[in-house]
């Protein structure tokens, strides 16, 4: 016997004595419960980009099954078909199935052991877990050595301890509406990109343009349609300087579409500013021109593929609960995007068993700073869950703030509670407030009041 295996005999020894202690406890569901666990297959599967391995253990831990199959689909179908073999002949009657939420691979073996009708019988749960919680649970096999096998042992270990706090897979139909709203995100991260990337090359060109304060410059938007006119259409700064205010009136009044309430005021800014920035050898002037114009049209163009996939989100959104649509539409400040947004992430409410559990999937909890009498007011966001939630909920926390009375005060008195970190860790903890009104209003198919919670129509 190697040392891995009597390292894992032993490990394995430990934990199934701690889990028959705790099957002696009273539990919620009883004897069934109890049933549940025993009579239930701990599949782990180690996922890369070409192949997938896969361990399963019974309660017992001892290993049932260890394969290597292609990730595609027909390696799938040889996964599904060795787990309903082993289930069978071992007379076991539930699946829960693991595997490590890597990239892109894992989604499409999660979403074909999840759906496929012949699984459904043993009521599988399939888990994509974060790589983190899989690092820091392989911590406690020392010296282990680190492989493919070991690794999907690991993960079906885990799951068999009943380690895993997040929610299970949620299905095709809240896959399509998150593809859409992390798109979106992503070209909304795109867009402001591109903007920073741009203020050196507006500096460049315009100085003044790019560091005054709000009261002296021109423009409340420096990336609006007429400061976009005036960065890409005037070549260099002399053809501001020189010309007349009159023209300048009317360069302003056009390309602003008339809506500057004073465009003379305007103009007279755009002059002044042009007269104070640098200058620049004429030979920088056109390919500052060309990156600038760039900039604009991708920025334009992103901004164009975010009402189109609004648009897919909207019609998305309507096929899969507009109840819950709704519920988050209430509570103000939460628009469109932000509320498909969270349902993307959450999924189905009933994944979670109470507000703490959904807000330990987004990671909006905090770890305990303690030694002896030393509490420490200081302590750090674990950040291990749903990053996309997280900004989500965050996001939603900041518009709702400025929405709602109720959230403004919570938000104002968190922030006076300390002199450090105050705007961040008060918007963090506003969040925190906003996922016990989420839970709550999704559980009950309520919609929000300031008054009080009402039930839907």
């Amino acid at each position: 016997m190697n040392a891995n295996s009597a390292r894992l005999k032993l490990v394995t020894k430990l934990r199934i004595s701690l889990l028959l202690i705790v099957l002696q406890l009273p539990m919620k569901g009883g004897d069934n419960m109890k049933n549940n666990i025993l009579s239930t297959l701990f599949v782990g599967i180690d996922v890369s980009s070409k192949t997938n391995v896969l361990c399963a253990l019974d309660f017992q831990g001892n290993k049932l099954l260890n394969l290597k199959a292609l990730n595609n689909q027909p390696g799938a179908e040889s996964i599904l078909k060795s787990i309903l073999d082993c289930l069978n002949s071992n007379n076991l009657k539930y699946a829960v199935i693991a595997l490590e939420s890597t990239s892109i691979y894992s989604i499409h073996v999660a979403n074909f052991l999840s759906s496929h009708e012949d699984l459904i019988p043993f009521e599988p749960k399939v888990y994509c877990l974060n790589p983190k919680t899989i690092v820091n649970y392989r911590k406690s096999f020392v010296d282990m050595d680190k492989t493919d096998p070991l690794d999907a042992y690991i993960i079906a270990d885990f799951a068999r301890c009943g380690r895993i706090s997040s929610s299970p897979w949620r299905g095709s139909q809240f896959l399509a509406l998150q593809r859409l709203t992390r798109h979106r995100l992503h070209l909304v991260e795109c867009i402001t990109r591109e903007k920073t990337y741009m203020v050196s090359n507006i500096y460049l060109k315009f100085s003044e343009l790019a560091v005054l304060d709000k009261d002296n410059k021109p423009f409340s938007n420096n990336y609006g349609a007429t400061s976009a006119a005036v960065l890409t259409e005037f070549l260099s700064l002399d053809d501001i300087t020189y010309s007349s205010i009159e023209n300048l009136v009317e360069f302003v009044k056009e390309k602003g579409k008339n809506r500057f309430n004073n465009p003379q005021v305007t103009a007279q800014l755009l002059q002044k500013a042009a007269r104070d920035s640098y200058r620049l050898d004429k030979v920088l002037y056109e390919p500052l021109n060309i990156a600038i114009a760039s900039s604009f049209n991708l920025i334009k163009t992103f901004q164009s593929e975010v009402k189109t996939i609004d648009k897919a989100i909207e019609k998305t959104i309507k096929g899969i609960n507009t109840t819950e649509y709704l519920s988050l539409r209430s509570i103000p400040g939460i628009g469109p995007v932000l509320a498909s947004g969270i349902l993307a992430e959450i999924g189905s409410i009933n994944a979670f068993q109470s507000h703490n559990a959904l807000a330990k999937y987004a990671g909006l909890t905090w770890r305990v700073n303690q030694s002896g009498d030393y509490n420490s007011d200081d302590t750090n966001m674990t950040k291990t869950g749903n990053k996309y939630l997280r900004y989500y909920l965050i996001e939603a926390a900041n518009s709702v703030k400025n929405n709602s009375a109720e959230y403004k005060q919570y938000y104002n008195k968190k922030f006076d509670e300390v002199t450090t970190h105050q705007h961040k860790r008060a918007l963090a903890l506003t969040s925190r407030k906003l996922v016990r009104l989420i839970f709550s209003l999704l559980t009950k198919n309520q919609i929000y009041s300031s008054n009080k919670v009402g039930e839907t129509q």
